[in-house]
């Protein structure tokens, strides 16, 4: 099968995302090497952490032009949790950080009405999605209701609807997946969720777009 490129910047459990592909038979390679990425047939970029560092950490690393070139290149693209957020706009985590721009819309914190309903924060846990993108090849087989893993502090507040690809509740309605193109991302950890996210792993390794 095709290899799988996953972004090396310091900013995460890189093994799990590797090990999950692995796991359905894909050859998945964590590399900071902009010449391997640059090659790969599909890209992944993780992130963990706050937004600010994320954003610095891929720019230190000389990988933030490495990153858009994928995008337009047209291949496959994957983004998880901070990885996700990164392609907004921009963040309020910690100050006003700007992002990569692919996508309108900004990361907000969860509001402290959420705590006086008794939610904790971070949203940390199992929770269900509401598919809005019902025929995206990456969702195939994902339905409404479907169990996804969680851990984040901050939302994505999309300001296009078309790429809204699933939605969660948490005190508030906020994009648990975006997708236009060739790039597809989640707020959720598809390597931590088990039946569900393999099979959304699945899906993008076998996504022709």
């Amino acid at each position: 099968m095709s290899k799988i490129a996953i972004i090396d910047y310091e900013a995460g459990n890189l093994r799990s995302v590797q090990k999950a592909f692995e796991s359905l038979g894909y050859d998945a390679a964590v590399t900071s090497d902009a010449g391997d990425i640059k090659s790969a047939a599909k890209v992944v970029l993780p992130g963990v952490g706050a937004f600010g560092d994320c954003v610095s950490g891929l720019e230190r690393a000389g990988l933030r032009e490495t990153v858009l070139g994928v995008i337009a290149s047209g291949r496959p693209f994957l983004g998880i949790c901070v990885g996700m957020q990164m392609l907004f706009d921009k963040s309020y985590e910690f100050g006003e950080h700007d992002g990569l721009g692919i996508f309108r819309g900004s990361v907000k914190k969860f509001p402290d009405e959420i705590v006086k309903q008794r939610m904790k924060i971070p949203h940390m846990g199992w929770n269900s999605l509401s598919i809005k993108q019902k025929n995206h090849p990456v969702l195939n087989g994902i339905n409404d209701g479907d169990m996804v893993y969680f851990v984040h502090s901050y939302y994505v507040q999309s300001e296009d609807a078309a790429v809204i690809a699933a939605e969660c509740d948490y005190g508030v309605t906020f994009t648990a997946a975006a997708a236009r193109d060739n790039i597809f991302a989640t707020q959720f950890h598809p390597e931590k969720s088990q039946t569900t996210g393999l099979r959304l792993l699945k899906n993008f390794g076998e996504w022709k777009c």
